[in-house]
């Protein structure tokens, strides 16, 4: 079996370990760690050439996967992270968790970016919309590459003789190990789609529409209104309501003494279905105000229906 796999891999296998690469890195929901460290075994097998040119071929898809999305980044700024927070097979780690990893880590994170789930995806256009510069956002890439592709092959090489080994297995089992890597890879996609339509299930709770807002600040009911977007995402997107005070996800627990108990508390983001808004609303609930609800539609909803809002330039000048 493993010289079989030495043979294919040297006429067709690297193209298909940069095809499922490629795949992997430009968001699709495809395993790609199994498959480098199945091809860095049977590459050592080959000869160090093979290894290298799969190295440098898989490095490679992984630039281009990554220059691709800093460039839509780039383009389309915020939109496009809203955008891939709503087609996430993890969006609890898209809603909140990686831009408050990007801004503990700082551009940085981009080196490790891609052992961090979720993060992987964001962190490139995240870099293209904050415009760090081509120059160094290609080499903090390829150092990302370079590092995340050397440990899957690099995997492969060391446990090179029990990767054999189970390889002698599959081959004895024939048809059924394929049947069985399918149904394996379905079953994986299945249960993210269920933790996603569980997350969203569990964000469910009592909305107020932008015209109830409105509504409520015309006539002096002077709701408490909080913008509990990231930073980065408040930098990228320099807008809000009126009035609105700035407290992210993560600093909300070290506000609620501050925060009035006879008053409507209304919560908005820019994240779908108001999941940002949603968890700090469940926080506020869990700490006894009665009074919170979050913005249907969020910030987007407010400015399509064409109330004012406040901009870093106004504030500025």
């Amino acid at each position: 079996m493993a010289h079989q796999l030495v043979i294919v891999l040297g006429q067709y296998g690297v193209g298909i370990v940069v095809v499922n690469v490629l795949l992997n890195q430009i968001g699709l929901p495809v395993p790609v760690v199994p498959t480098l460290i199945v091809a860095g075994a049977v590459a050592v097998a080959a000869g160090g050439q093979m290894l290298l040119t799969l190295f440098f071929w898989s490095v490679l898809a992984c630039l281009a996967a990554d220059c691709g999305w800093y460039l839509i980044g780039q383009q389309y700024g915020i939109r496009v992270l809203k955008t891939l927070c709503k087609v996430s097979l993890e969006p609890d780690s898209c809603v909140s968790q990686t831009q408050t990893r990007f801004e503990r880590w700082g551009i940085n994170s981009l080196v490790i970016a891609k052992f961090v789930p979720g993060l992987s995806i964001i962190a490139p256009p995240m870099a293209g919309a904050m415009r760090i510069g081509w120059p160094r956002f290609i080499f903090l890439s390829a150092c990302a590459a370079v590092l995340w592709v050397g440990v899957g092959l690099g995997a492969g090489v060391l446990f090179k003789s029990q990767i054999g080994r189970l390889l002698e297995h599959v081959s004895a089992i024939g048809s059924a190990a394929g049947a069985g890597v399918l149904i394996l890879l379905a079953a994986y996609i299945a249960f993210k789609w269920w933790e996603r339509r569980r997350f969203y299930r569990m964000l469910r709770m009592a909305r107020i529409s932008v015209a109830d807002l409105y509504e409520l600040i015309q006539v002096g009911a002077a709701p408490v209104i909080i913008d509990v977007r990231s930073v980065t995402a408040h930098e990228l997107e320099p807008r809000w309501i009126p009035g609105a005070l700035h407290v992210p996800l993560q600093d909300v627990a070290r506000q609620l003494k501050e925060l009035p108990r006879d008053r409507d508390i209304i919560l908005y983001c820019t994240c779908p279905s108001e999941a940002s808004a949603a968890r700090v609303a469940k926080v506020l609930m869990n700490h006894g105000f009665k009074r919170v609800r979050p913005l249907q539609g969020g910030l987007d909803a407010w400015v399509a229906a064409g109330y004012a809002v406040v901009t870093a330039e106004a504030t500025n000048s």
